[in-house]
């Protein structure tokens, strides 16, 4: 019994521990104003911890704690997405699609032309595709340095040879840089970049420094699952048009939005650590069958990098064609 008392204490300590810094961590990286901020950044720990060493009896203690976190979660949960902010120009358009039977039609393509990764004239297009020529879904990695964290983007490949292009990133303001720790309490709105591969990839093997992008067609669906996971994202897109939401590092990332468009119609995996380390995602996919067989995973792996192509190709309209060259698993 002395023993099962012992670790309820220890329980509660840690539920008290997290729940404090997570608390702190909301109201530090909320948007108050500068001069208000650091007053309730360090009152919020000095009042908890005050509260629960003085006031007795213990469970009024607890309930005096309870009520301030609660407070601190109710105002944090009040917090609202918008669409309407001063945008940084890559994201301050807002795709979207058009269902008409058999034709999509996407608006607000993205397709920037680079000079150098911040030196650059943002362009948009519009283009319709045929649900029915719908041929591929190719999944990109880039890993920037970290090798457990990178970037996942996927592609959809038609039968004249096009390929639409998915990012699943933050809506950033100007002005506003990311922080891996800020995409953990809604600083930041989701948003999905539409865009050309010429965009999208380019940017990360021809233009930012030190990113290695890999590059695999993933299978084992047939034709009909690939077209609901389109629309899908098409239909995901167009919401986020009307009713914006929060990006979150660990719940709504790059990875994890994959998973969701996913998840209905090719549910080979409920759960796998490696949908949050997602540098191990490639590694997952090979393992449940979705991607080349033919080669031992190391090597596929070795011979799925793109960067070499892209830079050869650069601006080469037949971008996505050249990238894909003498790639394992690719028609």
């Amino acid at each position: 019994m002395h023993s099962l008392k012992i670790v309820k204490v220890i329980l509660l300590m840690a539920v008290i521990a997290v729940s404090l810094a997570w608390g702190t961590a909301a109201i530090a990286f909320s948007p108050l104003p500068a001069q208000i901020r650091p007053w309730l950044v360090w009152g919020f720990p000095f009042v908890s911890l005050a509260v629960l060493i003085l006031v007795r009896p213990r469970r009024k203690a607890l309930l005096c704690y309870c009520l301030l976190f609660i407070l601190v979660l109710s105002a944090w949960l009040s917090m609202q997405p918008s669409n309407h902010r001063n945008w940084q120009a890559d994201v301050a358009e807002l795709p979207y699609g058009v269902i008409d039977g058999d034709r999509i039609t996407i608006h607000n393509i993205r397709n920037i032309d680079y000079r150098t990764e911040t030196d650059y004239t943002v362009r948009h297009y519009d283009r319709t595709f045929h649900l029915s020529q719908l041929r591929s879904i190719d999944l990109f990695l880039s890993d920037w340095g970290l090798k457990t964290i990178v970037h996942t983007i996927l592609s959809f490949g038609f039968a004249d040879g096009s390929y639409l292009c998915v990012s699943v990133e933050t809506r950033k303001e100007v002005g506003e840089e990311y922080s891996a720790v800020r995409g953990f309490f809604r600083n930041y709105e989701l948003t999905y970049v539409v865009a050309d591969e010429r965009d999208l990839i380019r940017l990360r093997t021809n233009y930012r420094k030190g990113e290695t992008v890999y590059l695999y067609r993933l299978g084992g669906s047939p034709p009909a699952v690939a077209r609901e996971i389109f629309l899908d994202y098409v239909r995901y897109i167009n919401r986020l048009r009307e009713r914006p939401e929060w990006y979150n590092a660990l719940l709504g990332n790059c990875t994890t939005q994959i998973r969701g468009h996913t998840r209905p119609y090719a549910g080979k995996v409920w759960w796998d650590w490696r949908l949050l380390a997602n540098g191990y995602v490639d590694e997952m996919a090979y393992e449940i069958g979705v991607l080349d067989q033919s080669l031992p995973f190391a090597e596929l792996k070795q011979r799925s990098v793109i960067n070499p192509k892209a830079l050869a190709a650069g601006s080469d309209p037949d971008f996505s064609r050249r990238i894909r060259e003498g790639l394992p698993g690719m028609d």
